[in-house]
């Protein structure tokens, strides 16, 4: 079974994205399942886990709701209040509805790069790992250090990389350091996190080509191997800068170019992997 393991859903009038705005004329709009299914089927893409897009409890709401009736969403990651008292309860409320998979606190736009490290949030990461739910980390470069602390802290929670820690490729050569140095010392951790590769085209200049995003894919299959990788489309921002068809072909490509990878690798990148680390 072939998965997409990160893409959104959204309705702009719901009110809650802050970040989505009438200038972003390409996402500005409602984007739903019947939406996305013509462009999954067109590549055998059966299944996908939705990600939260809003710092809301409801938008998480709004996603479990599209899920219940939407077989092809087999999962949700939603956004929960980590530092809130309620938030251990609230965790355990949601998780009554068995396509809630985990949460993403969304660390990329909060004012304190150290947020993870130092936040009150210990009984909410507890009660993740009783759970057994998933955390999904979006970060630059500059998260990494207090994101490792986090993760020393918790060894037995289940971390996932989102959008393979976003590298500025758009930089060129000036942007492969300190997000390298970053890749290799994550994917070094104890608890093995994994890490999706998603998200890589919107980080690149406009109408980038297979040969920019190569050493990108390269180094992240170094690091986390094709048993910790998981593709994901990131549909619907991957609009701002491509297609779902054609950066569905250029990671399979850039994959399967690799020579030690084997049709097994493929399957678990591109599947296996996300159906095992989402308890789908």
């Amino acid at each position: 079974m072939k998965i997409d393991a990160h893409q959104h859903y959204w309705d702009p009038a719901r009110g809650d994205y802050g970040w989505l705005t009438p200038e972003l004329s390409a996402l500005y709009r409602v984007f739903g399942p019947d939406d996305l299914k013509p462009l999954r089927e067109a590549v055998n893409v059966e299944c996908t886990v939705a990600v939260q897009a809003a710092p809301t409890v409801d938008e998480t709401r709004y996603l479990l709701k599209l899920a219940r009736s939407e077989e092809s969403i087999a999962g949700v990651v939603g956004w929960v209040p980590l530092d809130a008292p309620d938030a251990p309860a609230l965790i355990e409320k949601l998780a009554r509805d068995p396509k809630f998979k985990g949460v993403r606190p969304m660390l990329q736009d909060l004012p304190d790069d150290r947020w993870i490290e130092i936040a009150s949030i210990e009984p909410a990461i507890r009660k993740l790992i009783e759970l057994d739910l998933a955390f999904d980390a979006l970060v630059f470069a500059r998260h990494v250090p207090s994101l490792l602390a986090f993760a020393k802290r918790y060894p037995e929670l289940r971390i996932v990389v989102d959008h393979g820690a976003k590298p500025p490729i758009r930089d060129g050569a000036a942007g492969w350091q300190p997000w390298a140095d970053a890749i290799e010392q994550l994917a070094a951790l104890p608890q093995k996190p994994y890490c999706k590769l998603s998200g890589l085209v919107t980080e690149a200049a406009p109408n980038c080509d297979e040969k920019i995003l190569e050493p990108y894919v390269e180094h992240l299959l170094e690091n986390f191997g094709a048993q910790r990788l998981m593709w994901g489309s990131d549909w619907p921002v991957l609009n701002l800068n491509g297609g779902y068809a054609g950066w569905h072909d250029a990671a399979r490509a850039l994959c399967v170019r690799d020579p030690d990878l084997k049709n097994t690798d493929e399957e678990a990148i591109f599947g296996a992997n996300a159906r095992a680390f989402y308890r789908l």
